[in-house]
């Protein structure tokens, strides 16, 4: 079933979605995509559906065709400050106001946002894999954390963040076990179970 172009009826509609929600290190990461109505593309599905080789491909592909888009990264300190429902809120709202034009309507990936300059919008649960614009925004904001997992793992390699991007697999909680946490590790998530606990 291919994807449709966006939501509603207005010519500048922004898609918006995050990634690195679930994670126990590293930033929440958003991207607003606005496309042309004429874009198209058969490979462009939602990020977790599509290959890593693909990924790269379809993001220099929605790069060069959007009207505009945008990436924002709101880091741990912050998640810890506000949570990460807030946080990822907070970094889709900062993507949105990096678009130029900015957006008449917005397709938010999920079902929860918080209203962004009287701005109308629609929250969309799985909207990136029923949406284009939905979808390159996941698309972007999925690349950009991975590349930065990447960077970081270069001056943690015990962690193994370029494998498991900061999400909670056994060899990342192990190794915050064996050598305790980072300064990008997110302190008010439960990084190890309970019989693993700890002293922050």
């Amino acid at each position: 079933m291919s994807l449709k172009i966006q939501f509603s009826e207005y010519p500048l509609e922004c898609g918006t979605d995050e990634a690195g929600r679930g994670c126990l290190a590293g930033p929440v990461v958003a991207a607003a995509v606005i496309l042309p109505s004429s874009f198209t593309n058969d490979l462009l599905n939602d990020s977790k559906q599509v290959s890593k080789t693909n990924r790269y491909e379809l993001r220099t592909i929605i790069e060069e065709a959007a009207i505009c888009y945008k990436v924002a990264f709101v880091n741990e300190a912050r998640i810890d400050k506000t949570n990460i429902l807030k946080a990822s809120i907070q970094a889709m709202h900062l993507a949105i106001e990096g678009l130029a034009p900015q957006p008449e309507f917005i397709s938010v990936d999920g079902n929860k946002f918080i209203p962004y300059n009287k701005v109308p919008y629609q929250t969309i649960v799985k909207g990136d894999s029923k949406f284009l614009n939905i979808a390159a925004a996941s698309i972007l904001a999925k690349t950009y954390r991975d590349d930065y997992m990447e960077e970081l793992h270069r001056s943690f390699p015990q962690y193994q963040w370029n494998k498991n991007k900061g999400y909670p697999t056994k060899a990342h909680r192990e190794a915050i076990k064996t050598h305790g946490i980072t300064r990008h590790h997110r302190r008010s998530f439960n990084l190890l179970p309970k019989q693993f606990r700890l002293a922050l």
